[in-house]
């Protein structure tokens, strides 16, 4: 059973997010603030967090900054459609997703779902170092930040779930459709992004991506991590 804590100062949300979560088999941990939002986090084992953005006291985006430095549990933001400024500043701090509200029920389930199993299939559910370095590459998941030869690079969060995954699994081979199943939670249909959002992570982490050191591709089969790991 997987837990999801649900976060928002309507109480009629809630209680409907709470039916819809319960009926597929979810427990169901609410908070009506974020201060009361990261209490629950420490406390209990929580797998995703269904959080509002507008909220009195400690919003949404400033609570998931917070619950960031702690960890990496998965974040769909809950937002009104007048609120495009705190979705991509949500996704540019570290949230996975976002539901516009009124919601529908499918679709909330749906996201859910796809975030929970690409948390578990990226490592989020096992015991994972939270700093790995791969070559001259240092991922920090609790911090959320990558850095080269300890110079800071900014990644999209599609590319640091990229080299995430990638650095975790350092020297196994990854092809592009795995790479977006398990990075986007679903079968690819139509055009596989995956070979630019590579492009742009060499980009950033080699000195000449034309001839990269560490993410390497291997004709015919796909993309891979090399270096020694530490």
């Amino acid at each position: 059973m997987y837990n999801i804590l649900v976060c928002d100062d309507e109480k009629d949300i809630v209680s409907a997010l709470t039916i819809y979560l319960t009926a597929e088999g979810y427990r169901v941990f609410p908070a009506s603030n974020g201060a009361e939002m990261l209490a629950v986090a420490d406390r209990e084992d929580i797998h995703l967090v269904l959080l509002d953005v507008m909220m009195p006291g400690m919003d949404g985006i400033t609570a998931m900054t917070e619950l960031r430095r702690r960890g990496n549990l998965p974040v769909i933001l809950l937002t009104a459609k007048s609120e495009d400024t705190d979705k991509v500043l949500g996704l540019n701090l570290g949230a996975d997703d976002y539901v516009t509200k009124p919601f529908n029920p499918v679709e909330l389930l749906a996201r859910v779902k796809s975030q929970l199993r690409r948390y578990l299939q990226l490592g989020g559910g096992s015991v994972q170092p939270s700093v790995i370095t791969v070559g001259a590459v240092t991922l920090n998941d609790d911090a959320k930040s990558v850095s080269v030869d300890g110079e800071p690079v900014s990644l999209t969060p599609l590319e640091y779930d990229i080299l995430k995954l990638l650095i975790q699994n350092a020297g196994k081979v990854f092809s592009p459709g795995e790479i977006y199943r398990r990075v986007w939670g679903e079968d690819c249909v139509g055009d596989n992004p995956v070979a630019v959002h590579v492009r742009h992570i060499r980009e950033k982490i080699e000195i000449n991506p034309a001839e990269p050191r560490w993410l390497k591709v291997v004709w015919g089969k796909g993309y891979k991590m090399e270096g020694d790991r530490r």
